[in-house]
């Protein structure tokens, strides 16, 4: 990831709780990729594949406590997996008393 210079162009929404100036895109990747496919828009999403990479980003994805269940189906979509792969998916059919929302 030494494309530092060609960061993302991430909208800030997406990061209202945090600081967006200082946001290390390297070590903070996991935190920004989830927050991306949380929040995000199309776009957001086509800039975070670009800039990390579809390997690190189904890495990330795969290991997720908690995706809204419209962003997992997008996120299943995007690294062309599984549903029933996904850890948040499998967190929430062991606890089925949990609101989906």
């Amino acid at each position: 990831m030494s494309l530092l210079n060609n960061k993302p162009k991430l909208n800030k929404r997406i990061f209202w709780d945090v600081n967006f100036e200082a946001l290390d895109y390297v070590v903070k990747a996991g935190f920004i990729i989830e927050r991306v496919f949380e929040r995000g828009d199309v776009e957001d999403i086509r800039q975070c594949r670009r800039f990390y990479g579809d390997e690190l980003i189904k890495s990330v994805l795969l290991n997720v406590r908690h995706l809204p269940e419209q962003r997992l189906h997008l996120a299943s979509a995007v690294i062309d997996t599984p549903v029933n792969q996904f850890k948040c998916y499998t967190l929430r059919r062991l606890n089925p008393g949990l609101s989906p929302y």
